[in-house]
């Protein structure tokens, strides 16, 4: 089975990850109930949790199949994914003006997948020396290819603003950057104190996530009036997908024009 280079890269993540907490137990002390349990811990971020699953998976069949280990069934066989999650639903103008007052990490976080209309983690993990004047260099994690785009004056703001420092925008020591997991958390807890504020707008704060700010990024484009290639651009999506975004942005605006013929408003 060919994968592509970004693909091979995020496996690459998760075995580090593994490799990380596990390298000094016995691979044939991993159980079922363990793998579940914590399969089942990871729920808040359902699609790590099944890279999880799939990456030990892969690790047991190569060293039973490949490198014939004496090893048992395969712990992560017969767990339940999570499978395909909902439809990311693009933040709403309340919750992005509520970023404003975010704690530190989660409203850089937050103006960095905005204003680069990346994914969270490629975002996240953005070196300060990307920013070049009035360009910024981003990575699309998925098709693994790096490329300037132009970077709108309010992240540049932002990012002049920051104290001089480690490499990293959002830095975990002087030399590497946090992780999506290590953002995401204090987001959560962010998320859970805009109760109040969803309510009055009849709305539910749990419902958007990281991933749903970059949605909204792709919606502000589709809905910019930007060509096909002028979006591919910024976010470096397939046509494919562009035109997913070009779709729900027409059907609104040609939603609205047929309402406003139809009433004669």
């Amino acid at each position: 089975m060919k994968l592509s280079a970004g693909t091979k890269k995020s496996y690459n993540c998760e075995f580090e990850k593994i490799l990380e907490k596990n390298a000094d137990k016995p691979m044939s002390s991993t159980t079922k109930s363990a793998i579940r349990k914590k399969h089942n811990a990871m729920a808040a971020t359902p699609r790590a949790a099944d890279w999880m699953l799939q990456a030990v998976s892969i690790l047991w069949n190569y060293a039973k199949d490949k490198r014939d280990w004496p090893l048992g069934d395969n712990p992560a066989q017969g767990v339940d994914k999570y499978g395909s999650q909902r439809e990311f639903l693009a933040w709403p103008d309340w919750m992005l003006e509520a970023l404003a007052n975010a704690p530190g990490d989660v409203r850089i976080a937050g103006e960095l997948i905005r204003g680069t209309g990346q994914r969270p983690a490629a975002s996240i993990k953005i070196l300060r020396s990307a920013f070049k004047g009035e360009w910024v260099t981003v990575t699309d994690e998925k098709g693994d290819e790096t490329f300037d785009i132009y970077c709108p004056a309010r992240l540049r703001k932002l990012v002049e603003s920051l104290e001089e420092g480690p490499r990293h925008v959002l830095a975990k020591s002087e030399n590497a950057p946090r992780s999506y997991d290590v953002v995401e958390k204090p987001f959560r807890t962010w998320r859970n104190t805009l109760a109040e504020i969803a309510e009055k707008h009849d709305d539910d704060a749990q419902r958007y996530s990281l991933h749903d700010l970059r949605k909204r990024a792709c919606v502000e484009l589709a809905e910019s009036g930007c060509s096909d290639a002028e979006f591919q651009a910024v976010t470096g999506q397939s046509l494919e997908t562009v035109a997913k975004y070009r779709k729900e942005a027409n059907q609104k605006a040609m939603s609205q024009t047929a309402q406003m013929r139809r009433f004669k408003e």
